[in-house]
């Protein structure tokens, strides 16, 4: 996985995607999710690594089946907020 943490005036904002989703773009009728180099681009990452990120993250985005499914597994998302896109999942999640 590729993981990204951007410090922002809302909080901390974390990108997580699995590696082979880079560079993709996942189409499905009006619904499109491009995951760019230059948003998802990061630096390889572990599961443990993935998930103190995104304990401590007020937003997140996560695209891929391994990274959301780590999302998953730890309780930061729901299985029912997971989107499907053209083969792959995505979700997203913020803290208020």
């Amino acid at each position: 996985m590729l993981l990204v943490e951007r410090d922002t005036p809302e909080g901390l904002l974390v990108a997580v995607c699995d590696e082979d989703a880079l560079g993709e773009t996942y189409a499905d009728g009006e619904l499109s999710l491009t995951v760019t180099e230059e948003f998802y681009g990061g630096d390889p990452a572990d599961e443990a690594a993935v998930v103190d990120a995104l304990a401590r993250a007020q937003v997140a985005n996560i695209v891929g089946p391994k990274a959301v499914g780590v999302a998953v597994e730890h309780g930061i998302v729901e299985e029912a907020n997971v989107l499907e896109v053209d083969g792959t999942r995505h979700a997203q999640m913020v803290r208020l």
